[in-house]
């Protein structure tokens, strides 16, 4: 190349790489003039609270961040617990990069390629601190370029400690809480100086999604988890010792009770978590919504009062918890959510860790919670429906007598009725009306098929229940698989909407601050069973007489005024009872037992459920 060829080239690539430094020049100066001082990371950002109301759109049940709760800490407040529990977790390389880095954003972009999905993110500290302070929350290139341009300023700017103060100060932690001084104080009632090496991880792992992993919501066991992840980075990064993670991970963590205006907590919970799976977490908090839901409030007070009263009670009879759902079975819409007997209650005294391995857990909504349990014998209408739809009538004749099912789970099955006694050819309409075991089986196995009963109760939505029927044996039309009180409430809804599935529904409007709808739901019903078949499994439910041999006359399930579905359930050795029952207008169903799965005294079914379900039913039912 001649010489002017390599003047006029260098000339050229001088030319450029003038013209990027002085774009980059003015980047930075058009995005970092307005940068704040240091006084302004403590000052409020006004941010609109998000409000869910009841059915009528009167009653406000909840408001997210009302206000925003700031409590000023300096650094040397915070004790270096939570400081290296949030850097091991939130970036490691802290105090080694410059705002950006890159070595985090090579193995992001490594993990989230290998999944094909954007798991992991490498945002440092100082990003967050901008982010969450100066910037929306629109993934813009342009919003890409001032948090780039804002972290570089800041790092320039300000010495790693003062970031870390202000980052401190300023991160969301849910519930109303800014900054780790209102979140020591909100979630543990504690100065942060003073919160333990377990505590620090919890706080710290609630950073990454505040309303998802909040302890008063239903993942508190994923917080939990996340907690003992948080000790294990701090191990790992040499905060901590292997004695003092494990210590720390097996210490119980006790959370201060909640001071928010909260209604129905349970349901509120469970529709701010659909809420944010949404819109995100970031949106919800932010962005003023309104939020009518499909609560009745007054059916809410009448239930959580029952709930809580007769629970109660059943404490005598080492029964600790209950929980209730009713639903309205041609909308859909949940009209009442009890998830535990008293949601501002203290856990029972025995060691409680969610829902594992207590009585009583007052923050579990069993409603909702994943696997279920096992329903008893109220999963035998579905049976009786394969059946009736395969062409069998209630009159239909089937024989209770001592039997041998042959061989499941490697011992011989041969079950026996609730009163140990048999009663030889029995009507489909008795044995089901009556609840007869061994009648019941034989319909399962002989007359409907466990293939089909679990594929009808799935098409109900008791999708809990495995599609590998292989899994499941004669003891299915006993209870043999695990169901949601909320799904078992919806499908024997299906049943009072005579064969028509309306899905449950808790959200029925989400309007923006300025009142722009931006979800409605409207349920549309479709056909999952004859409507012949659905009336006829309502009639035999709702026969007074023909389960009175079994449950009398006067039964907690009879109501003389108004003809009432019911069926009872209970599982082997009396750990759960249920009763779900319906009208037309309403579907109703309870759930009682203790958390750690322990058995109760008494027949849990009519006897323990059956009072709660009876005097709920009585209040809908009365003018």
């Amino acid at each position: 190349m001649r010489a002017s060829h390599w003047k006029f080239f260098l000339k050229g690539i001088f030319g450029f790489a003038a013209g990027l430094f002085l774009l980059t020049l003015f980047l930075f100066a058009y995005y970092a003039k307005d940068l704040p001082r240091p006084e302004r990371f403590t000052e409020l950002s006004l941010v609109q609270p998000t409000r869910i109301y009841d059915r009528t759109g009167t009653v406000l049940l909840y408001e997210v961040y009302k206000e925003e709760r700031r409590e000023f800490v300096s650094l040397n407040e915070v004790p270096d617990s939570l400081k290296n529990a949030i850097i091991a977790t939130e970036d490691a390389n802290f105090s080694k990069h410059f705002g950006i880095d890159a070595r985090a954003i090579g193995r992001a972009l490594l993990v989230n390629l290998k999944l094909r999905a954007p798991a992991q993110g490498a945002s440092t500290i100082s990003q967050q601190l901008i982010r969450s302070t100066f910037l929306t929350r629109k993934k813009t290139l342009e919003r890409k370029v001032q948090e780039l341009i804002l972290t570089l300023e800041i790092e320039r700017r300000y010495s790693k400690d003062e970031i870390l103060g202000f980052y401190l100060n300023q991160i969301p932690l849910g519930a109303n809480a800014y900054g780790v001084g209102a979140g020591a104080a909100t979630y543990f009632g504690k100065k942060v100086g003073d919160l333990t090496h377990e505590e620090a991880a919890t706080l710290a792992a609630m950073i990454k999604a505040p309303s998802y992993y909040s302890p008063y919501g239903t993942h508190l066991e994923q917080l939990l988890a996340r907690k003992n992840y948080v000790l294990s980075r701090m191990g790992k990064e040499g905060y901590l010792t292997k004695e003092e993670v494990e210590a720390s991970s097996k210490k119980k963590v006790v959370f201060a009770q909640p001071s928010l205006g909260l209604k129905a907590p349970h349901f509120v919970l469970w529709v701010l978590d659909q809420l944010v799976q949404t819109y995100g977490e970031d949106f919800v908090r932010e962005n003023g919504l309104r939020v009518t839901t499909s609560l009745d409030w007054d059916l809410q007070e009448t239930a959580e009062r029952i709930v809580r009263d007769i629970a109660k009670r059943n404490e005598a009879l080492h029964a600790y918890n209950a929980a209730l759902v009713a639903i309205d079975p041609m909308s859909g819409e949940v009209k009442a959510m009890v998830g535990s007997k008293d949601w501002f209650a203290e856990s029972s005294p025995k060691g409680c860790a969610p829902g594992i391995d207590c009585l009583f857990d007052p923050k579990l909504n069993v409603a909702t919670a994943l696997p279920g349990r096992q329903p008893g014998s109220s999963f035998k209408p579905f049976a009786y429906a394969v059946a009736f739809n395969k062409g069998y009538d209630d009159t239909a004749m089937v024989v209770d007598e001592e039997t041998n099912f042959g061989i499941w789970g490697d011992k011989e099955y041969i079950p026996k009725n609730y009163d140990e006694r048999f009663r030889g050819p029995v009507t489909l309409r008795q044995a089901l009306s009556q609840s007869l075991n061994i009648p019941s089986i034989k319909v399962l196995l002989e007359l409907a098929g466990i293939n089909d009963s679990v594929a009808l109760a799935r098409d109900f939505g008791l999708t809990t229940l495995s599609s590998d029927t292989s899994l499941y044996g004669p003891s299915l039309v006993l209870g043999g698989g695990e169901v949601r009180l909320l799904d078992l409430v919806s499908a024997y809804g299906i049943f009072a909407a005579e064969g028509n599935r309306t899905p449950y529904l808790s959200i029925m409007k989400v309007a923006d601050s300025k009142g722009r709808i931006l979800q409605q739901n409207k349920n549309v019903p479709l056909r999952v069973l004859a409507s012949r078949v659905a009336k006829l499994i309502t009639n035999i439910l709702s026969d007074n007489e023909a389960r009175a041999p079994i449950f009398g006359a006067n039964s907690l399930l009879y109501f003389p005024e108004v003809p009432v579905a019911a069926k009872t359930g209970t599982t082997q050795e009396f750990r759960d009872g249920w009763v779900v029952g319906y009208t037309p207008n309403i579907v109703a169903g309870v759930w009682v037992g203790n958390n750690d799965n322990s058995p109760m005294d008494k027949e849990p079914g009519i006897v323990i459920a059956g009072p709660i379900w009876h005097e709920f039913m009585q209040k809908v039912l009365t003018p």
